[in-house]
């Protein structure tokens, strides 16, 4: 797996001459769908075959050029939870892609400024925060399970995954839901085109034009919803800045509209390729909360990314301060030193530490609202939606966030009426 510096000259011609060729590699296992019931099964050749430091001299627009990678739990640990170390700016930089220098609030400020950003959204966050919004996550997710009577199947990631954390998303942060797929377009270029920098840019121009304007509206229309808080919101005292406004919003923006489904599709597509981990959660509902948990850590979405603070070591590799080292969660989630069986789903697994909402202080801010969308997700579609299978063959996956995005699944027998008492019973 990977290939050496001298047969990839036209992969990449900017490697730093101080990386040793021996640690140059381009596993494009990674990088290439695959039609199999674990899409991630492809990593573990990453895990076991290539250094626990390696190089990977790969573009990607907005972030990097190049950068180390970790492989190993323990390893990726210590990148996520070493703010000493390890620096979060500039960790994911799509406004520069449009001449833009706002940085990505909270994401890109390092502790002990990023605790003065959390506390002014983590309330909307909060656990406490999620429960006020349960009614309405449920309300949504099964209006759109009643789109699905009087049929025996859907498409269980674009009719459904898609749609209800998006919904969910825009009303929390008060944006206008007629614009749903002009976001998800703009979304879709920012983070699925790669290799198509153009495209890039118009999604990221389209979402700051959007927010922009947005911000300027709020300013003499206040309303409701996080992103007016956060127009008329204060840190330490003060007014947020033009830039921490439109870098908050704008961080939001761009995390609230994908993971969720990602993982929606991810989770449902192994539920139909495998229908003795569905009869288990339709059998014992109460397996849900845990088994959503182990389907994060079975689908890891994102690989996140540090920049060296000063040179050091990891396991004799020297890294130089300002490089990138990317931690790849694709591989530490199957660990076995940190999981045992990793690739066996387990519904009880305990203790269950993965890194698919990162790690350290800049855990990921939506987690409380992700985990409880998933679960009450999967507890309606399992109570109202008769046992389902793929409609054909498994469809290409992506072993990260682009993920798939269409999981068609069959059924017989008709969907059952809501019952939010029954809905309330199996979320729990």
């Amino acid at each position: 797996m990977g290939v050496l510096l001298a047969d990839m000259e036209t992969l990449a011609s900017d490697v730093p001459p101080h990386v040793p060729r021996e640690l140059v590699r381009y596993p494009a296992e990674l990088d290439t769908p695959n039609c199999l019931v674990d899409p991630f099964s492809v990593t573990e050749k990453a895990r076991t075959e290539l250094p626990p430091v390696f190089y990977w001299p790969k573009l990607r627009p907005g972030i990097s050029a190049g950068f180390w990678v970790v492989t190993r739990y323990e390893d990726i640990r210590e990148v996520y939870q070493n703010s000493e170390l390890y620096s979060n700016q500039g960790a994911v930089n799509f406004p520069s892609l449009v001449g833009e220098n706002f940085p990505m609030i909270p994401l890109s400020i390092d502790p002990p400024e990023h605790g003065k950003y959390r506390i002014l959204l983590n309330p909307w966050f909060s656990p406490k925060a999620i429960t006020g919004l349960e009614s309405a996550i449920r309300s949504t997710i099964n209006a759109l399970i009643d789109s699905f009577q009087g049929r025996n199947g859907c498409d269980v990631a674009y009719e459904f995954g898609r749609i209800y954390p998006v919904r969910v998303f825009l009303g929390l942060m008060g944006f206008p839901l007629e614009m749903m797929e002009e976001f998800l377009a703009w979304e879709y270029a920012i983070l699925h085109a790669e290799g198509d920098v153009e495209r890039m840019r118009w999604g990221v121009a389209g979402a700051i034009g959007f927010l922009r304007g947005y911000i300027a509206k709020l300013r003499t229309e206040p309303a409701e919803g996080l992103a007016s808080r956060i127009v008329h919101g204060q840190v330490e005292g003060r007014p947020l800045t033009d830039d921490e406004i439109i870098g908050t919003l704008f961080f939001l923006w761009v995390g609230g509209l994908d993971t969720v489904a990602a993982s929606t599709a991810l989770m449902f597509r192994r539920l139909a390729l495998c229908p003795e981990l569905q009869a288990r959660l339709r059998a014992d509902p109460g397996l849900i909360p845990d088994a959503v948990e182990e389907f994060l850590r079975v689908q890891p979405l994102v690989n996140s990314s540090r920049l060296a603070k000063q040179d050091h070591e990891i396991h004799g590799v020297k890294i130089r301060r300002g490089e990138r080292v990317m931690c790849l969660n694709v591989t530490g989630n199957f660990d076995p030193q940190e999981f045992a069986s990793p690739r066996e789903v387990r519904f009880e697994r305990s203790p269950n530490r993965h890194f698919t909402l990162a790690g350290g202080p800049h855990r990921c801010l939506g987690s409380h609202l992700a985990r409880r969308e998933l679960a009450i997700a999967l507890a309606e579609f399992l109570r109202r939606v008769p046992p389902f299978a793929l409609d054909g063959p498994p469809g290409p996956v992506f072993p990260g966030l682009i993920a798939t995005a269409h999981v068609p699944v069959i059924w017989q027998g008709a969907v059952s009426p809501a019952d939010a008492a029954g809905a309330e019973r199996s979320a729990s």
